[in-house]
């Protein structure tokens, strides 16, 4: 029965995720029902979100979202960050990284309404080179912390000028990346348990094949009111969790 929650969890999670970010939202919370040391939940999101989003970035790749010469800008900053953050993630507090959260998603939010972000294809779109550092503090968030990261990539590749379609294909490659190097300093610390993650990350890798496959049926009016319904979410999620 545990095994078939974990599944389904992962899921949820993953499906919410790919299409908006946010999943963390659902997963983080929910996994330590499971009785879970808050490390090795979050050794479980980044094993499951390694998996999840690798699945997601080669179907857009096969369907030729993404540009690989510029997605391979992405690697080091994402690897760095990654592996930066899975490091020092013992030294800074939850309830430090939760306010840093609060202000990046708000920040995000707000840049949002006021820009205008287009959410439809622009076949001129390059990848800026100067959002670079931007991605690389993203995924030092990501290797400590992580909920809202997904989110804040795409907002910061859609204010930048992606399309919708592009946001969601960069933003699962540099998690790919970034989750990858922060899990290893979680497992060769111990703090992963397979017999929980493996499960997880079933469920994760199904919930990401489906959210690809669903995003280009869904109209861009209904994606831009999901992202903003779920970044609003997790800013509340977490003030909740800030004042608690």
């Amino acid at each position: 029965m545990t095994e078939i929650l974990l599944i389904l969890l992962g899921f949820t999670v993953a499906l919410v995720g790919t299409l908006a970010g946010g999943g963390g939202l659902i997963g983080m919370p929910a996994l330590l029902f499971f009785q879970l040391p808050i490390h090795s939940v979050i050794a479980t999101a980044k094993f499951a979100n390694t998996i999840s989003s690798f699945s997601s970035f080669y179907q857009l790749l096969r369907q030729k979202k993404i540009v690989w010469k510029q997605a391979l800008f992405l690697i080091p900053f994402a690897a760095g960050g990654g592996m930066i953050g899975g490091l020092i993630t013992n030294h800074i507090s939850e309830r430090i990284m939760t306010s840093i959260a609060i202000i990046l998603l708000s920040g995000a939010f707000l840049l949002a309404l006021v820009k205008k972000p287009s959410f439809e294809a622009n076949s001129n779109w390059v990848l800026p080179k100067k959002i670079l550092p931007i991605l690389f503090l993203i995924s030092i968030y990501d290797g400590m912390f992580g909920p809202g990261q997904v989110t804040l990539l795409m907002y910061t590749f859609l204010l930048s000028g992606a399309s919708f379609m592009e946001a969601v294909a960069y933003s699962r490659f540099q998690t790919f990346i970034s989750c990858f190097f922060a899990f290893t300093q979680y497992a060769i610390s111990g703090n992963f348990i397979w017999t929980v993650g493996i499960f997880y990350a079933i469920g994760s890798l199904s919930g990401s094949i489906v959210a690809i496959r669903l995003a280009p049926k869904i109209s861009m009016n209904i994606l831009k009111k999901l992202l903003h319904f779920i970044t609003i979410a997790l800013i509340v999620s977490l003030c909740v969790q800030l004042f608690q």
